[in-house]
């Protein structure tokens, strides 16, 4: 992610793939339907009998409830989902959280799950992968064609399950500074949605083939943020046992003085001062929050809502000034994609014709960094002499609005002695249109869910495409399997350490390196670092 840890153009540009592609999922549900003539898999969860469908071998449950609508218990926590009688279809994706993105405008009754197997109640013990989505904490579903399970289901003997859940205003406006006890919930409402769904696999997973004792959170971009935050909270501790983050990190929350300008900002819009009266607005309206402008920023953006200090559910910033204590002991692997601002910067030619009197003031508005332009440029011009000025531009955008924060989750396990592994993905398909974005922000989506041919991977469905598939899936399920990336594809990959900063990186050459982009961290290792969006 960006430095949110999720911009929010990045929805859009994962979206705008998988809807120029919108026929092709429309055909790809015919199959599913089709499978539907052969006896449905029965699976018995807590609420009462689901009936699933095969599709290739696997059973896939889609839009499994694991809470009750939301609505009337706004701002709260949620409560489990009624019982129901007989046998409830799970063949349809359950309701995104409202949003404004592609997806939306969603629903308050959202909290749904989706679960892909090999088997059920064989007593196969098998790892279970829990998957949630990007968006910055904004966006997002777990129904993107890009997280079908069913490749690493039947790749690697695994469950995966994929989740939705509470977002922006609704998952993280805090309210408990300004309505007191009633609202102590609200600034984590969508994270607390996690936990609850982390409960209901930990209480399931035998049912659908799995292990207990044995699951995989891994997320991209502000998935990897809710996961790093998921690591901090006493309320998810010991739901799961490995964690795999991509291009999403959440170094600092949003202090309780901050989140509650927030809030102020909202009720003003309003024209409420009373919390308690947003709790009757129509869901439509509340969404209009998320498009007001953010006081607290210098850059001019959206609103902030994310996980907040709330010393309740969230007592310490997840990674600062150390790593979470509690998940010490949780394997750990921390990635991102070389160039992953071209996923949001790279759709506008002028930033492909940038010299170097055009490039400051450019820097200055996209870097989210508070370190002179002139300093960071004339860095990259001593260390990377053969760059333009729009590759200085796209580099620094990526070091200072993203890695930056890998790199601080990074060191502070380093500090801990907690198994880590770090990665960087420079792969991308050389030729045409990818030589302009490269390995841009999203791209290891499809790659470790080995869905190079499925909507909007943008991958390219080439032999080297499907050779990077093999080695970044294996690894993830490698680490699901055994808490260790490590397979044979793939060059030894040494955890972390403040020594050597070993790092893999994916590419038709994969190797392991050590301290890549060494000097970009030292470059912004200068100023301190504050995550955007929690000041």
């Amino acid at each position: 992610m960006t430095a949110l840890p999720g911009d929010p153009r990045r929805r859009h540009f994962l979206r705008a793939g998988t809807l120029c592609s919108l026929g092709a999922g429309l055909a790809a549900a015919l199959p599913a339907a089709a499978a539907r003539m052969s006896p449905s898999p029965l699976a018995r969860v807590r609420g009462g009998r689901i009936a699933g469908q095969t599709e290739h071998g696997i059973h896939v449950f889609r839009g499994i409830p694991y809470g009750a609508d939301t609505a009337p218990r706004r701002f709260q926590q949620a409560v489990q989902e009624a019982p129901w009688r007989g046998v409830r279809d799970a063949l349809a994706w359950g309701p995104a959280a409202p949003q404004t993105s592609g997806e939306g405008p969603g629903s308050e009754d959202c909290l749904y799950l989706n679960v892909w197997t090999p088997a059920l109640r064989d007593g196969g013990r098998r790892p279970v992968l829990v998957y949630l989505h990007g968006g910055a904490y904004n966006t997002g579903s777990g129904s993107d064609p890009l997280y079908d399970g069913g490749a690493l289901c039947r790749r690697g003997d695994a469950v995966v399950v994929t989740v939705n859940h509470r977002l922006n205003v609704f998952g993280y406006l805090y309210l408990g500074g300004l309505g007191g006890g009633a609202f102590a919930d609200s600034g984590n409402a969508g994270q607390l949605d996690l936990v609850q769904a982390l409960q209901w696999v930990r209480q399931h997973a035998v049912e659908f083939g799995g292990d207990p004792g044995n699951v995989t959170v891994f997320g991209q971009s502000g998935g990897g943020a809710k996961i790093a935050t998921l690591m901090a909270m006493p309320a998810a501790q010991g739901l799961f046992h490995r964690a795999w983050t991509m291009s999403g990190q959440q170094v600092t929350a949003a202090g309780p003085r901050a989140a509650t300008q927030r809030a102020r900002r909202v009720l003003e819009h309003f024209g409420r001062r009373d919390p308690q009266a947003l709790r009757t607005l129509p869901m439509e309206t509340l969404l209009e929050a998320v498009k007001l402008r953010d006081p607290s920023w210098v850059e001019d953006t959206g609103l902030y809502f994310g996980p907040v200090l709330d010393a309740r559910h969230l007592p310490t910033h997840p990674f600062w000034p150390q790593a979470p204590l509690q998940s010490a002991a949780i394997p750990m692997v921390i990635g991102n994609t070389r160039d992953e601002t071209r996923a949001f910067l790279g759709h506008d030619p002028r930033n492909f014709a940038l010299d170097w009197e055009t490039l400051p003031a450019k820097l200055e508005r996209e870097q989210f960094v508070d370190l002179p332009v002139s300093v960071v440029i004339a860095a990259y011009r001593r260390m990377y002499p053969h760059y333009s000025a729009s590759e200085v531009f796209f580099a620094a955008t990526t070091a200072g609005r993203s890695w930056r924060g890998a790199i601080e989750e990074l060191e502070a396990r380093a500090r801990q002695g907690a198994p880590t592994w770090a990665y960087q993905l420079d792969w991308y398909d050389r030729g045409g249109d990818a030589d302009r974005l490269r390995a841009f922000h999203t791209l290891d989506i499809p790659l470790v869910f080995h869905n190079t041919r499925q909507p909007g991977s943008r991958t390219g469905a080439t032999a080297s495409a499907t050779r990077m598939a093999d080695a970044m899936s294996d690894a993830l399920l490698a680490f699901a399997r055994h808490g260790d990336p490590n397979h044979g594809g793939l060059p030894h990959w040494a955890p972390y350490s403040l020594q050597r900063r070993q790092t893999l990186v994916f590419d038709d050459d994969s190797r392991l390196q050590d301290d890549p982009r060494g000097g970009e961290r030292r470059l912004y290792g200068q100023v301190p670092f504050v995550q955007r969006g929690t000041s």
